[in-house]
């Protein structure tokens, strides 16, 4: 049974490790064990292996399923029932401990029997087929099995066996190579058989590229082997990496994936640093050459994983600092990667570069220019000093001594010869004492003196100093200066090649930011962050750039934005919320600076989606409101658009320091209070219970009231004074504080009247005195304002009268039909549901209070009572007399005001429109056109009728020599378009020519236009043939280069092979009626752009007739040559036959000509398909009795010329033709 097998095994391993180390020693064990004991042993592994196999296969047929090995019924199941998992790891290790004993004196020749160990690995093996042994609850053992193969492997000779195991099973099981890479790490470094690494990626690198293609799943398998060993042992990787590095060259892309990542580990943990042999410099260079080599592989896979391995050695600061140019330069080249995958890796390479770059990324190229250039100018200055310095003359040994002999021989005979008496008399003594000694004395005791007398430097302190010795050490001292500063110089250059490289991949990125691929959207908003982290010089353009994103349809990038700018702008550190106010106050006013007015919209959103759920305590937005908001005003829209309440709380203190007696000093902070007072002010609400009566309409209603009705006067002595003041602000304060006065005063058009009689008081009376020494500027601009403040009371008075007016005549009358019901009886309550029911009741009377409101604006706004008529001959006056009035803001506020008096009424627009459009062409000061622009927008859309013969006026802006008038103009008719309020005709080409704008947004401005218009049915596919005919015409001199642009981009909207069809046909047709050969030249190019089908080379080849006589252009050949290489391009045989026959017919007429081409058989053809083209043509399909599935053919203006003059002259003269009547609701058309 399994229970008593088990513990067999157990005990067998324990009891025979006691009884072999302790009892028995090695040397008797032969003699104490018998055949019996080795046929036991044998027989025990057969059994375990047979019972592991059983084992497997159950467990594979039904996993978690428990083996029944004992006999019996189920009902007795306890006896035989084994849950054989929570055995197998005492089983293994019972084993690992069988087979680590000395077991060799069992077998004869002390060799173990190969059946023996092929028991006990096929069992192994087996065990490794398991799917789930490589999931986490498997781990003890797979453990066990990697610990047992590595005692089989290192002491009973399994090696070559193991490795040829391990690639037999990589090559049919996945999910090993992990396991397969930590058992041969372990058995590498715990077993210490390093040669299992070499034998194995022997056999992986002798796998021929046939091998691999056919294999399939065992390239992955190799692929992830070799990758996660390389984690495990890198270093043992080295020796054996000239066997992989020939898969480089293979087809497999994972190959060369894994290759790639193998690399990648060594160069990280092992040839990292700067203690690398020379041997360990080549390598690492020969590596990372490699890698720079497969940055440009031919497949996208490859070349994201080589830059990914490149963004680990970036982090890990394993490259070496010669290489950071280098691989930067091929990063940023990757960003224009087609693939995605490539493009997201570069960013985040170039994102880590930025991290742990080594130089100064905080200054610019610009800023780095002139240190480079002085550096570099004292580095040539001190090579040309060393350069002119003489060269010191070089002394040989010899010269020295002949010039040194003469002076050391008298020094030495002045030291050896006597000097006084008594050394005369001592050496005679001693010489007559010693004459036998010294005539032993031989020239070597001499020569020792001499030695001696040298050694103690005696002669060198008589010697001169030699000046060799100190320009010696200048020399030194000056190489050593000419070395740092040549460091110095290498390292700014480096510098500035970085700096350089980095505004490249910014600009880059930054236009990645719109880009429809959301997950590389995601890179660059990362990529901005990180910059603007390590504040890298122009690294506000990318944060600014992508600040509309916060309005994305995409919640992933909506919240990205507003994560970034949190985590930028939004999180003020500090320990006190005083601090942390401050912080953020000081963050906000960053970003206001030089804010356009989209980009304080898109912080509003930003801030008021995140500002009160980190930051709503009473304390902070107090503190932001008493000491901060002078800093802050610009943002107190982001307050009241998401908590009301606390605006209210604290309308006090915003009134007192807004609105107070210092609210001319700041206009602009006015401005921005009466923007927050009106954003919290339900105005309808309020002024409709108002004049019921009530003050409850909204929390705390009756505050903002009681405010509005003390502040109003105020309101009316700060716009009145401020007209004959000259602060720049003020026009903008003016037009919201007006907007104010209409959403809460009672009568407004009474107070603006006061207000305006006031104002006009006071530049009468500013006039009159004429003290100042600029009188006529300071006039020109006071009357700007009063002209201005005109205007504002004209358009406010109609929004007025539409909007409130009408709101409160429609409450009355719904009052008064309320009343009426009660007063009813119920026989005439029937009448009046079946007129409720037909929409008669509510439909006139909205028609008569429409009507009164028209009337009213026609006869009583501008009728002489009023005072806003007083103003309008003074508006005509100024904007028809330029040269008279030729101040720049005077103009301006003229031609603005006179539009808004223009939408009052249709016989006002009708009567000024024609001066409206003088002053839009003939205008010099760029502001105004451009405010002409936007109030005809305005116009067009209150009183379309009356702009429509003025369309061609408003498209002709486009082609304003002056960008901002451009971009007023594309972005005005983008939104007319696009609401339909302006018909798309063939004037579009005008918005296709700012495709290839010189200014970067006007061409965003244009490809955003044709995207929306893409998705309206058919709009584009209508306009192209119009589009083509104006964009080729010689009158207007575009580049063929600048057409093709346009017309791939317009192209590439074309995407139905039946649109494509229809196009084919009608630009052949347009071959006939082209005069010029650039107009042929671009008809061929514009159907070489098409995206081709069977059935456009169909209509291609039908409409022969139209472009073959003018083939022998090569600008007409080519683009139709080209069309024939994208058709052949995954064609079928059939298809492949007829485009070579259409390109061989092609060639033919190229280079011989028409005329030489044409055979009798292919007249024969010709007239064969023109005998059909007529019949096609000619002949009117009769309506049928059933539904007429036909559809109606679309027509374009530009083809009516040809339309009369070709196919209805045919149609005409048809016998069919006259059975139709002419007034039909159906014409079908059928031209070649």
């Amino acid at each position: 049974p399994a229970p008593r097998l088990a513990s067999l095994l157990i005990l067998t391993g324990g009891i025979n490790q006691y009884v072999v180390q302790d009892v028995v020693s090695p040397k008797q064990l032969a003699s104490h064990l018998n055949r019996s004991c080795l046929g036991f042993l044998q027989q025990l592994s057969v059994l375990t292996s047979v019972f592991h196999t059983y084992r497997f296969q159950g467990s594979i047929e039904k996993p978690g399923t428990r083996v029944y090995l004992g006999g019996g019924k189920k009902g007795k199941a306890g006896e035989g029932l084994l849950q054989w998992d929570s055995e197998r790891e005492s089983v293994l290790q019972a084993l690992v401990q069988l087979l680590q004993l000395d077991i060799r004196s069992l077998w004869s020749l002390s060799l173990v029997e190969e059946e023996f160990v092929s028991c006990v690995t096929c069992c192994c093996y087996k065990l490794l087929e398991n799917p789930t042994i490589s999931h986490v609850k498997s781990k003890p053992t797979r453990d066990g099995i990697i610990h047992l193969l590595g005692v089989l492997i290192k002491k009973y000779n399994h090696l070559l066996g193991a490795s040829v195991k391990v690639i037999q099973l990589l090559q049919h099981f996945e999910q090993l190579s992990s396991v397969f890479a930590q058992a041969v790490s372990v058995w590498s470094t715990e077993y210490g058989v390093r040669a299992i690494i070499g034998e194995v990626i022997r056999e992986i690198g002798q796998k021929s590229s046939e091998e691999l293609a056919r294999e399939g799943s065992g390239v992955k398998s190799f692929a992830s082997f070799l990758s996660e060993l390389s984690g495990l042992v890198p270093e043992l990787m080295i020796p054996n990496i000239s066997v992989l590095i020939t898969h480089l060259e293979g087809e497999s892309h994972n190959m060369r994936v894994a290759v790639c990542e193998v690399l990648g580990e060594i160069l990280v943990r092992v040839l990292c640093g700067d203690g690398l042999d020379e041997s360990g410099k080549a390598d690492r260079d020969r590596f990372f050459d490699t890698l720079q080599e497969h940055l440009h592989d031919t497949h996208s896979h490859v070349r994201a994983r080589v830059l990914q391995v490149y963004t680990r050695i970036v982090n890990s600061k394993a490259l070496p600092l010669c290489r950071y140019s280098e691989v930067m330069e091929l990063a940023v080249g990757r960003l224009m990667d087609k693939s995605v995958n490539v493009v997201k890796s570069a960013i985040q390479l170039l994102a880590a570069f930025i991290a742990h770059n080594p130089y100064s990324c905080k200054l610019s190229s610009a800023d780095l220019k002139k240190p480079l250039e002085k550096e570099t100018a004292k580095l040539k200055m001190m090579k040309e000093r060393q350069e002119g310095e003489k060269p010191v003359a070089v002394i040989k040994a010899s010269e020295l001594w002949a010039a040194m002999e003469p002076e050391l021989l008298v020094t030495v005979r002045a030291e050896l010869e006597p000097t006084s008496e008594t050394e005369k008399q001592q050496q005679e003594g001693v010489e007559t004492g010693m004459v036998e000694e010294k005539e032993a004395e031989d020239d070597r005791a001499t020569a020792v003196q001499i030695a001696q007398l040298l050694r103690v430097n005696k002669y060198s302190q008589n010697l001169p100093p030699t000046p060799q010795k100190e320009k010696e050490a200048e020399k030194e001292g000056e190489d050593s200066e000419l070395k740092k500063q040549e460091m110095l110089v290498q390292y700014l250059r480096d510098t500035e090649t970085f700096a350089l490289l980095v505004e490249r991949a910014i600009s880059i990125i930054n236009t990645m930011l719109y880009l429809k691929t959301t997950s590389v959207v995601l890179e660059a908003v990362q990529f901005c962050v990180t910059v603007c982290e390590f504040s890298v010089a122009d690294s506000l353009s990318g944060v600014r750039k992508m600040l509309p994103l916060v309005w994305s349809a995409d919640a992933a990038i909506k919240d990205a934005v507003v994560q970034a700018y949190r985590r930028l702008y939004l999180n003020p550190q500090g320990d006190t919320t005083r601090v942390k106010a401050q912080t953020l106050v000081d963050s906000l006013s960053e970003l206001m600076v030089d804010a356009s007015l989209g980009t304080i919209q898109c912080l509003e959103e930003i801030v008021s989606y995140i500002f009160f759920i980190t930051l709503t305590k009473p304390a902070f937005t107090s503190f932001l409101f008493q000491k901060c908001l002078l800093l802050v005003h610009q943002r107190m829209c982001a307050f009241n658009r998401t908590e009301r309440e606390v605006v209210l709380s604290n309308l006090d203190t915003l009134c007192s320091v807004a609105l107070g007696e210092k609210v001319t000093e700041d206009f602009l902070l006015a401005r921005d209070t009466v923007i927050t007072i009106c954003s919290i002010t339900d105005h309808v609400r309020v002024r409709t219970c108002y004049k019921a009566g009530f003050v409850t309409a909204l929390p705390d209603g009756s505050r903002v009231l009681t405010f509005f009705i003390i502040s109003t006067y105020g309101l009316l002595f700060v716009l009145a004074s401020g007209v004959v003041m000259e602060d720049p602000h003020w026009q903008s304060f003016m037009e919201q504080a007006v907007r104010l006065l209409y959403f809460l005063a009672e009568s407004p058009d009474q107070l603006c009247s006061r207000l305006l009689q006031r104002s006009a008081r006071l530049l009468s009376d500013q006039i009159a005195e004429g003290g100042e020494v600029n009188k006529d500027a300071v006039n020109c601009v006071c009357l700007a304002q009063l002209l201005a403040l005109c205007g504002c009371v004209a358009f406010w008075q109609v929004s007025h009268l539409e909007r409130s007016v009408s709101t409160e005549l429609r409450r009355r009358r719904g009052e008064k039909e309320e009343r009426e019901e009660k007063e009813k009886g119920p026989s005439n309550k029937t009448k009046s549901a079946v007129e409720e029911e037909l929409g008669l009741i509510g439909a006139s009377a909205e028609d008569t209070e429409a009507e009164l409101i028209r009337k009213i604006c026609e006869t009583e706004l501008l009728a002489e009572e009023n005072l806003l008529s007083a103003f309008l001959p003074l508006l005509v006056k100024v904007c028809s007399s330029p040269g008279r009035y030729s101040h720049p803001q005077l103009t301006t506020a003229a031609c603005l005001a006179l539009s808004q008096y223009m939408m009052i009424s249709p016989s006002v627009c009708e009567d000024h429109i024609r001066l409206l459009f003088t002053v839009l062409e003939r205008s010099t000061l760029p502001v105004v056109r451009a405010n002409a622009i936007i109030a005809l927008g305005d116009l067009t859309v209150r009183f379309p009728n009356i702009l429509e013969p003025w369309t061609q006026n408003l498209y002709a802006r486009l082609s304003d020599e002056v960008p901002s008038v451009r971009q007023t103009a594309v972005t005005v008719l983008t939104q007319l378009v696009l609401k339909d309020v302006l018909k798309v005709k063939g004037q579009v080409s005008e918005v296709a020519v700012l495709l290839i704008d010189p200014q970067p947004h006007i061409t965003s401005l244009a490809l955003n236009f044709f995207n929306e218009l893409a998705t309206k049915d058919n709009a584009i596919y209508n306009l192209l043939p119009d589009i083509i005919s104006r964009l080729s015409d010689p009158d207007r001199g575009m580049s063929a280069e600048d057409f093709n642009t346009i017309m791939k981009q317009l192209f590439s909207y074309i995407t139905k092979e039946r649109q494509t069809e229809s196009l084919v046909e009608k630009l052949c047709q347009r071959f006939r009626t082209a005069k010029t050969e650039r107009q042929w030249c671009d008809l061929a190019v514009s159907l070489s752009l098409l995206s081709m089908c069977e059935r456009g080379l169909k209509r291609l080849q039908e409409c022969w007739e139209c472009y073959s006589d003018k083939l022998t252009e090569p600008g007409v050949y080519q683009p139709l040559l080209s069309i024939t290489a994208k058709l052949r391009r995954g064609a079928k045989p059939q298809l492949k036959a007829q485009v070579d026959e259409f390109e061989k017919r092609l060639t033919a007429v190229h280079t011989r000509g028409l005329e030489n081409v044409e055979s009798p058989e292919m007249e024969e053809e010709s007239q064969k398909g023109g005998e059909s083209s007529e019949k096609t043509v000619l002949h009117t399909p009769l309506p049928t009795r059933g539904r007429n599935r036909s559809k109606r053919v679309i027509t374009f203006s530009s083809d009516e010329e040809e339309d009369e003059e070709g196919g209805c002259s045919r149609l005409i003269h048809s016998p069919l033709y006259s059975q139709h009547n002419l007034l039909s609701k159906e014409i079908y058309v059928f031209c070649l």
